[in-house]
C-alpha cells in the first residue's frame, strides 16, 4: 500500500456515522497505522478505498433503502468487497450483509452471507420473554479462531442495542456469539467481509481493539 490506509466509512444516512469514524481514527493510531478517514456516499471514494466501514441503526427495510437512495452506492460496495477489499459491517451494517431482512416487510439484503434477519424471541431460565431490544453490555463467546478476535479474551464485554438478530446462517460464517434468551451470532465473517451485531465503535477498549483488529486484517 503506498501512502495512507484510506477508510470510508459509508453515508446512506443511517446514522452513528461521525462516532464510527472516530473511532476508526483511534484504532489506527493505537495501532500505528498511517490512515485517513472519510465519511462520505460517493461511489469512487467507495472504489478507492483500503477498507470499507459500513455502520447502521434503526429499521433494516429504512437502511436497503437509504443505501439504494445514494447513486451508485450499493454497486460500488459490492465492486469493491468483489474485488477484496476488506469490509466492515456494524449493527445494522451487519444484519444488512444478509440475504433479507423480515423487519416491517421482507427486503433483500447484499448476500454475502447466508440467513436472514428476523425479531428475537429471548425466553429466560423460566421460559419467560425477555425484553427487547437487548440494550446494554453482554459478553462474547468466541466460536472460532479468526484475526479479528487477536487480544480478545472470551467473555469480553461489548455494547449492544437491538432487537432483529441473524438466524438460518451457515455455522461456519460465524466467529463470536453472545447469550441473551439464546444464542445470538454476534461476530460473522466470510472472505473479506465482516459484521459485528454490537455497537463496536461504543464498546471501548475492547471495540477498539477489534477495529484495530479489521485494520490489520488481511484476508487470503
Amino acid at each position: 500500500m503506498s501512502g495512507p490506509m484510506r477508510i470510508v466509512v459509508v453515508d446512506y444516512d443511517g446514522g452513528n456515522l461521525a462516532s464510527a469514524a472516530r473511532a476508526c481514527e483511534e484504532a489506527a493510531v493505537r495501532e500505528g497505522i498511517d490512515a485517513t478517514v472519510a465519511i462520505t456516499d460517493d461511489a469512487e471514494a467507495v472504489r478507492g478505498a483500503d477498507r470499507i466501514v459500513l455502520p447502521g441503526q434503526g429499521a433494516f427495510a429504512d437502511c436497503a433503502e437509504g443505501l439504494a437512495a445514494k447513486p451508485g452506492l450499493r454497486a460500488a460496495i459490492t465492486e469493491a468487497v468483489e474485488g477484496g477489499t476488506p469490509f466492515l459491517g456494524i449493527c445494522v451494517g451487519m444484519q444488512l450483509m444478509a440475504e433479507r431482512g423480515l423487519e416491517h416487510r421482507t427486503t433483500k439484503g447484499l448476500g454475502w452471507i447466508g440467513g436472514e434477519i428476523a425479531l428475537m424471541a429471548p425466553r429466560d431460565a423460566s421460559g419467560a420473554a425477555m425484553r427487547l431490544p437487548q440494550m446494554g453490555w453482554n459478553t462474547l463467546d468466541i466460536a472460532r479462531a479468526h484475526p479479528l478476535m487477536d487480544g480478545i479474551d472470551p467473555g469480553a464485554h461489548v455494547y449492544f442495542v437491538h432487537s432483529y438478530a441473524l438466524r438460518g446462517h451457515r455455522a461456519e460464517d460465524v466467529v463470536a456469539t453472545t447469550e441473551y434468551g439464546g444464542e445470538v451470532p454476534a461476530v460473522v465473517a466470510r472472505g473479506n467481509v465482516a459484521g459485528m451485531q454490537f455497537h463496536v465503535e461504543k464498546s471501548q477498549g475492547v471495540g477498539l481493539r477489534l477495529i484495530g483488529n479489521f485494520l490489520r486484517w488481511s484476508p487470503g
